[in-house]
């Protein structure tokens, strides 16, 4: 197959276009991306391989959507502008890029007679629903623009499925890390920050006092999910959102102390203001992504902690 992977230079398309090119059912892969929040060196490994090409461009532009699937088999969406807090103080740039921009790749993908299109969802969806574990079917009502974001492409890709007969599999990260996942800019995740300061022997600000939780999934877990979702013969398994997690619940305290082990110091975190649009806790039921894609999230969140700071910690100021 020839794959698109949109947003390819950001933190899980490199991971996933590394993770394409391994494999031997992958006769081609282009990235495309505008390097707003990718950038270049992620690519750096694969720009020599023939089976590899990178088409700069924004997705905001039907024309170079129109560009990037021009001999394509499948696509993999990851191009979005993501953090709450970023949707909060720009919502119409988020919208732009997260709804204008998944609605021309769609769209793209149908005129160019391509059936199946893997998106990146968000456990954002969930909202205000206070249920735990979160199953895909029960959602509440969006505390951000950023999930409003990302429920309309859910919306979109349903619609797309049944006037278009196309095949679209969305995928709701809870709360992704790893290699390669920038520590830098006002809208930085939480892990990278936190192994950023644990590197420079500072504290880091925790929002809120700890408590908060999360699912923590690490990057070749969400890898794993899109390559089974690109090839999955599942009739069933298509035209359906999963839950991508690990099913394990870790607060932020947890997580802070797991770091601070892993950087062998004593620091104490310093506690702000809880962030305004966050969910208290979110916890994930992985079974539909297990019955239906087979998916195992093969890395828990201690292993994965570990790799990713041993990746901070060898590429800090890089």
């Amino acid at each position: 197959m020839r794959i698109l992977v949109t947003g390819g230079a950001g933190f899980i398309g490199s991971n996933l276009t590394e993770a394409l090119l391994k494999d031997e059912r992958v006769k081609f892969v282009r990235v495309l991306d505008n390097l707003s929040t990718g950038f270049l060196k992620n690519l750096e490994p694969f720009m020599s391989d023939p089976r590899f090409e990178f088409l700069e461009g924004d997705i905001r532009d039907y024309d170079t959507c129109k560009k990037a699937v021009d001999g394509i088999d499948a696509i993999t969406h990851q191009a979005a502008l993501g953090s709450v807090p970023r949707s909060i103080n720009d919502p119409l740039t988020t919208n732009n890029v997260n709804i204008t921009g998944a609605l021309n790749v769609f769209t793209a993908a149908k005129e160019a007679g391509i059936k199946r299109v893997v998106y990146a969802a968000s456990s954002s969806t969930y909202g205000d629903h206070p249920g735990l574990p979160k199953v895909e079917d029960k959602i509440g009502n969006p505390l951000s623009p950023y999930a409003v974001t990302k429920y309309v492409n859910e919306l979109y890709a349903r619609v797309y499925a049944n006037l278009y007969a196309m095949e679209f599999i969305g995928l709701r990260y809870f709360n992704i890390f790893g290699p390669r996942q920038n520590p830098n800019g006002p809208y930085a995740a939480v892990i990278p920050l936190f192994a950023e300061a644990l590197i420079n022997r500072k504290p880091p600000t925790i929002n809120g006092d700890g408590s908060h939780s999360r699912d923590f999934t690490f990057v070749a877990n969400a890898v794993q999910a899109n390559i089974l979702s690109l090839f999955t013969t599942n009739a069933d398994a298509v035209n359906q959102v999963y839950n991508i997690a690990c099913g394990e619940q870790t607060s932020l305290l947890e997580l802070f102390n797991g770091l601070n082990k892993e950087a062998n110091t004593t620091l104490q975190p310093i506690f702000g203001p809880e962030r305004l649009g966050d969910v208290k806790h979110s916890l994930a039921d992985i079974s539909k992504a297990r019955t239906l894609l087979g998916y195992t999230p093969d890395i828990t969140v201690n292993d994965g902690l570990k790799m990713t700071f041993k990746w901070y910690k060898d590429n800090i100021g890089i």
